[in-house]
């Protein structure tokens, strides 16, 4: 490759560079119309802000154009500009020659020169931008942090509509600023917030709570405080009255409630107005942002085996089984764990014996969606057919079952299923004749 030495720029050119060396007062707009420049060195609280701590700390979605390196589309840190007048991260053109690409990333040039110029311009923009905008942050952060304190001692003494006025501004705090979550539970603002639960809460005020409580870190003492059964009730009663977004909020509060093993209680959850209630979120079609949180807790409840006949009687299992077909694939798997732990329990067994859309859903999702899921639809299907083998079993060949076995038989599956989807095709075989069994075994029923 030739080699030689471009003529020298005092201002380090390339990728929008400029011959300006004035101090840059409005940024956003330097960078609208293209305006490169020099700047002061950025200091905030007495240290000097890097650069690379900025832009992971700030995580923009948003950065301007001029800022990103075309190779890894992230900010550059260390711009250089090569003989074409194109810049890039000085890290990432130099892993692009080191593949033996000697040409320039955007234009697809040839190099003649692979100098690499400082665009020390460009740095100094770049350092400037983000410094504005993380000063920007961490004086909104201390600003939210004393608003918080300001806002516990307000709620300590308001009532009434000053009272929801004071937890909507303090909510609207907490979800937008990690200080401001910190300083509430720092200053002891979960046991306070936590108090308004009870059984006269009303669903304005309970709400509220909620959506506060959803967005701190809980101790296990504070769970403790709010796995009383007055506080549970109230939150299952704005689960039952709230907007999307409060019955969402409730049911992360249950889970989290949920994720302290060795002090939950049953009877805490054994609620019908709490079931009916994650069943009412689950067949909202008009919100399916509700479908995933609701069915993760209702797997979670579904572990305690006190409480699977009561979801069975509330009619779970054909509302579940009439949703699978318009759930998203990790909906569904959350579905069919749910229908399989039902199936343990005798009235569960008999509910999806009942339900004639039972085996034919389930054979349809064999090898359709993950292994998993097809796992949980054999184990429901064994469970049927065992349970009424002659019956279940003609009505599951005739479904195009022992095709869907064969082919998980043969598949990448792992061992244990393979095993599994073998009883179960033996099961099939010994309770239909063999004519009917062969001819239901053609493969093309399952291609179709």
């Amino acid at each position: 490759m030739p080699m030689f030495q471009p003529r020298r720029k005092d201002s380090g050119g390339g990728g929008g560079g400029g011959d300006g060396d004035g101090y840059i007062l409005d940024v956003e707009s330097a960078v609208k119309d293209g305006v490169l420049g020099g700047g002061a060195v950025a200091v905030y609280g007495g240290e000097k802000l890097d650069l690379k701590k900025m832009i992971e700390e700030l995580n923009l979605c948003e950065v301007p154009s001029v800022f990103i390196c075309p190779i890894s589309l992230e900010p550059m840190q260390d711009p250089v500009t090569l003989c074409t007048g194109q810049t890039y991260e000085r890290s990432n053109i130099l892993k692009w020659f080191s593949l033996g690409h000697y040409t320039c990333p955007t234009t697809m040039q040839e190099l003649w020169d692979d100098t690499l110029t400082p665009n020390t311009t460009l740095h100094h923009l770049t350092h400037t931008w983000f410094s504005h905008k993380y000063v920007q942050m961490k004086k909104r952060s201390e600003d939210a942090e004393g608003r918080a304190s300001e806002l516990l001692a307000d709620l300590k003494r308001v009532k009434g509509q000053a009272r929801v006025q004071t937890l909507k501004e303090l909510q609207r705090v907490v979800a937008n600023h990690s200080t401001a979550r910190k300083t509430v539970v720092d200053e002891g603002g979960v046991a306070l917030v936590s108090s308004l639960l009870g059984p006269f809460t009303s669903y304005a005020i309970g709400s509220e709570v909620v959506a506060i409580l959803v967005n701190l870190s809980l101790t296990s003492e504070a769970k403790m405080s709010l796995m009383q059964p007055a506080k549970v009730s109230s939150v299952v009663d704005v689960l039952n009255e709230g907007s999307i977004e409060t019955k969402i909020n409730c049911v992360r509060l249950i889970e989290m409630l949920m994720e302290e093993e060795n002090d939950f209680r049953t009877e805490l959850v054994s609620s019908h107005s709490l079931l009916v209630a994650l069943m009412r979120l689950v067949r909202n079609k008009r919100h399916p942002n509700g479908h995933l949180p609701a069915l993760a807790l209702l797997k979670s409840i579904s572990t305690l085996k006190e409480v699977r006949s009561l979801i069975v009687s509330i009619g779970a299992i054909p509302h579940l089984l009439e949703l699978i077909p318009v759930l998203n694939p990790e909906c569904v798997e959350l579905a069919l764990s749910v229908l399989d732990t039902l199936s343990s329990v005798p009235q569960g067994k008999q509910a999806l014996k009942d339900c004639s859309n039972t085996i034919p859903t389930m054979v349809k999702l064999l090898m359709r969606i993950t292994e998993c899921c097809t796992d949980y639809a054999i184990s429901i299907l064994c469970s049927v057919c065992n349970l009424s083998p002659q019956e279940c079993s003609l009505r599951a060949v005739d479904a195009g079952l022992a095709a869907k076995l064969l082919l998980v038989i043969q598949s990448g599956c792992s061992p244990a299923l393979k095993q599994r989807a073998a009883e179960l095709l033996k099961l099939c075989s010994l309770n239909c004749s063999d004519t009917i069994f062969i001819s239901k075994c053609k493969l093309t029923r399952t291609i179709q």
